[in-house]
């Protein structure tokens, strides 16, 4: 709690925030980090298994082999996630699982299958898209900014940067 808030409080509030806070039991941030980093590497392990197979026995080069490996690790996670295995291996792994492709598509797959009982459209659909909405806006507003920058400052690019 901030210096500012604390000072709003009466003694005996601020005597109960010291008393909660010394009970509260400490995270282990060490090991979550550890657990963060390992299941996130073998996520991205496996998709570098995964592209290679591609790369060995679908024919396909370094280039094109990247797009079917996210599908098959989108893939893989939605299915992991309807048979609520994701879900357990989220609450080991923390961040690890939350970070790459694969969390993402967890958190779309959840959002439908939490609201389909709501129906098709106002139930799976709004439901993912509540969640994706604010990602794909993010993500369209960051790009136009960065193609925005990116015009205005190359040289050759657009007429920009003479």
């Amino acid at each position: 709690m901030s210096n500012k808030k604390s000072k709003k409080l009466t003694p005996t509030q601020q005597q109960y925030q010291r008393l909660a806070s010394s009970r509260e039991p400490k995270r282990p941030v060490a090991v979550n980090c550890l657990r963060a980093f390992l299941s996130g590497g073998f996520i991205c392990l496996l998709g570098e298994c995964i592209r290679k197979a591609f790369i060995t026995y679908g024919g396909f080069t370094e280039k094109t082999a990247s797009d079917p490996t996210v599908a098959v690790l989108i893939i893989l996670s939605v299915i992991l996630t309807c048979l609520g295995v994701y879900d357990k291996i989220a609450q080991w792994a923390g961040a690890g699982s939350a970070v790459p492709v694969t969390g993402f598509a967890n958190s779309m797959a959840s959002s439908a299958i939490e609201h389909r009982a709501e129906g098709l459209v106002l139930g799976v659909g709004a439901g993912m898209f509540q969640l994706a909405g604010s990602v794909i806006v993010f993500g369209t507003v960051a790009a136009f900014i960065i193609g925005l920058i990116y015009a205005l400052f190359v040289p050759g690019f657009a007429g920009g940067g003479h």
